[in-house]
């Protein structure tokens, strides 16, 4: 093994001979078992255990459930004529729940292999990968997979075959015209004709892309043949998986010189013309390091090992570094690089590459890491939030202590999991993607970190708004009475909310002029006097400085937009997060002595101001609602149709093909618990179903008070709090 890792370390010294690459699809279209074929064709694991050893599901419950739950990452070598070229792989799970996971990868890789199952088609999460993405400008490749099913088990002429590619194709550049900027849709369109869709089957170990199938003069008539002949061993030798797709990526995918330009202003929100700016377009490797994490596994000898891209500079082992978001200084303890399931220690790496640092302290995915003080990378949001929650407690009190730790851990290791810890009462919150992924959490804390917890029944979470202005200001006082600030909320409309989810409004205090934010807040309908005037975007919601010629307001503000975000995460209804609201301050009295207006003194002011213009505001609550496709055979329509109907569902569309119908349905989260075992029995076992699309719709108005009620009685707030 000791000669592949010089080989890593000799290629990593070309940054144009580097590709960064996501394997990413829906669920169980493949894409283990690929990534082991890659590892296998590039010596890394034997070819017999390839597609079998799933090398790089490292948790026993991915094992279990047979599906990825973390995202792996690994280098490898592949030789295209005479040179070498590096592909830093990142493997990214399927499922959802794990979304997270997708988004966090994206941050580090320049292209992506989106895989698609040939019977299946397009599925819902191929359109939330491709989303993830195409929001963080990275080019995909299309690769369609099992094909091996179309020949044996649907027994598909290669004209009707032919017909079911073009259809997979048509789609998926449409969707890439839909999401992606207008300079990319058209610039990133998929074409077998240039090898950027390749075809194969990766439990076979075979591929083909038109410049292969040239080149080595095979047609598709060969592989039928082969399958009709069961001589379809040889396919993998005649035209191998891992040779086909790295060919491909190395033609098709940027390098990170070629990336780092359009990218970086997409991700980086600092000077394009500072010095660390000019050096993070360019992906210069002199000088010092600019490496944000994108994960944090914690290996039982090394401690917290963070996983994450080098976007300028050198890694060297013992750097001193700063940690931007924690201000925290630290010192690089070892390098890694990545090998398959095995990390080997390095001397330094240069930009360009993904790799592994171990010494870092309180960090977490997302963080930037450089020497000097710099504005930090953008922070990475999930199209998805977290909706639904329940309290976990140490069996014993004694574990008390370690379940904290743990609970930390766990939210380093997964921050899709938002975790909530209570010093005082001993109570902890996760709040989670869906049932599945706080199952597999609580499972973890069980049996990979030995600490027996019980959970309450899951509740799900709601969101506040509300639904006009507030008539007069309203006031916010300091308890010494000398500080009184004055506030307007209101909705924000459809379309800035829009803007802010689909991430064409960046979040974020805003600290200096910022013309792209300005023309991203007038394209979606504000005044440009006002959108001058923003001064946070934060989860969704916006605030504004309304005031004119108060002298201290530069000392106070950022204390005001503390406070904003703390209203923001838990509202004046119920103390749920808000959604799509304006917060303006309109005007404020200080008192002249700044000791007489330190936080002490204006932290309540703002939240108590904010808290009751929200009430003067008419609020109401928001529930979680997902979009759900469900699949089964035609027998059952009319038992899903009731299923649906029973849970305060909404149909949207209804399609049979062949011997199995295809129901799209609105659910509110909060009907949807134990849905998988109702659909079961429902369907006799043979019906599944997946999460297309989740937002937050109104909830109905005569469920209102009921549960807020809920809500406020489980939280122990009284009628004036």
């Amino acid at each position: 093994m000791a000669k592949m890792v010089d080989r890593v370390m000799e290629a990593m010294k070309f940054p144009d001979r580097i590709r960064n690459i996501a394997i990413c699809a829906h669920i169980d279209h493949g894409k283990t078992t690929f990534s082991d074929n890659l590892l296998a064709g590039a010596g890394m694991m034997s070819e017999e255990l390839a597609g079998k050893a799933l090398q790089l599901d490292f948790h026993d419950d991915e094992a279990e459930r047979g599906i990825t739950i973390d995202s792996a990452a690994v280098s490898m070598v592949h030789k295209v004529k005479e040179d070498d070229f590096l592909i830093n792989l990142i493997d990214t799970p399927g499922h959802v729940d794990f979304g997270g996971d997708v988004t966090r990868a994206m941050r580090a890789v320049d292209g992506a292999i989106v895989l698609c199952c040939a019977v299946e088609g397009i599925m819902p999460q191929t359109e939330t990968v491709l989303r993830q993405a195409l929001r963080e400008r990275v080019k995909p490749i299309l690769f369609i997979n099992k094909v091996d099913r179309m020949i044996k088990e649907q027994k598909l002429t290669p004209q009707a075959m032919q017909e079911k590619f073009i259809k997979i194709i048509t789609s998926v550049n449409k969707l890439i015209m839909d999401i992606a900027e207008e300079e990319y849709g058209e610039k990133w369109q998929v074409n077998i004709n240039d090898g950027s869709v390749c075809f194969g089957s990766a439990f076979h170990n075979w591929a083909i892309s038109l410049d292969y199938m040239k080149e080595r003069n095979i047609t598709f008539k060969d592989i039928i043949d082969a399958y009709e002949q069961d001589t379809w061993k040889e396919l993998g030798k005649k035209a191998p998986l891992h040779e086909v797709i790295l060919d491909a990526v190395v033609k098709h995918h940027p390098n990170p010189l070629q990336a780092s330009p359009y990218r970086i202003p997409k991700i980086w929100g600092g000077d394009s013309d500072s010095e660390v700016g000019k050096k993070l377009a360019t992906c210069d490797k002199e000088g010092d390091p600019v490496f944000v994490i994108i994960k944090i596994v914690v290996d039982p000898q090394a401690g917290e090992i963070c996983m994450g891209r080098l976007f300028a500079g050198t890694m060297i082992k013992g750097t001193g570094i700063r940690q931007i978001r924690a201000k925290a200084d630290a010192r690089i303890q070892q390098v890694y690089i990545y090998n398959g399931a095995k990390k080997e220690i390095v001397d330094n790496v240069p930009a360009g590459n993904i790799i592994g640092v171990s010494g870092l302290k309180n960090s977490f995915p997302g963080e930037t890491i450089s020497v000097e003080e710099i504005e930090p990378f953008q922070e990475l949001t999930h199209i998805f939030d977290p909706v639904i929650t329940k309290a976990i407690e140490a069996k014993k009190p004694s574990d008390l202590p370690k379940l904290i730790d743990v609970l930390i851990q766990v939210n380093k290791e997964d921050p899709s999991i938002k975790v909530e810890i209570n010093q005082e009462t001993g109570e902890h919150l996760i709040s989670g993607m869906g049932e599945l992924h706080l199952e597999v959490i609580e499972n973890r804390i069980i049996k990979e970190k030995h600490v027996e917890v019980k959970t309450s029944p899951p509740v799900v979470v709601y969101r506040e708004t509300v639904t006009k202005r507030n008539a007069q200001p309203t006031e916010g006082k300091s308890p010494n009475k000398h500080n009184k600030l004055y506030f307007f909320v209101e909705p924000l409309d459809n379309e800035m909310v829009k803007a802010m989810k689909e991430g064409k409004i960046k979040e974020g205090r805003v600290k200096k002029k910022d013309e792209d934010l300005w023309k991203s807040l007038e394209a979606a309908g504000m005044e440009s006097k006002e959108s001058r005037k923003v001064k946070d975007i934060f989860n969704n919601n916006i605030f504004v400085d309304g005031t004119k010629g108060i002298i201290h307001m530069n000392e106070i503000i950022e204390m005001v937009l503390d406070m904003f975000e703390d209203v923001m995460k838990a509202g004046g209804l119920a103390r749920e997060p808000c959604m799509g609201i304006k917060v303006t301050i309109d005007d404020v009295k200080l008192h002249e002595d700044a000791i007489h207006r330190g936080p002490a003194q204006l932290y309540p002011a703002v939240r108590d101001g904010i808290r009751e213009a929200m009430r003067s505001a008419t609020p109401l609550l928001f529930e979680p609602v997902q979009t759900l496709l469900f699949e089964a055979p035609t027998e059952y329509t009319g038992e899903i149709s009731k299923l649906i109907a029973n849970k305060r569902g909404q149909l949207i569309d209804m399609q049979e093909e062949g011997v199995s119908v295809e129901v799209k349905a609105k659910l509110p989260v909060g009907e949807m618990f134990g849905l998988s075992s109702t659909l079961r029995s429902a369907t006799g076992g043979r019906g599944t179903s997946s999460v297309v699309d989740q937002n937050f719709e109104r909830l109905p108005d005569e469920l209102q008070q009921k549960i807020i009620g809920q809500i406020r009685s489980r939280k122990g707030l009284g009628e004036n709090q």
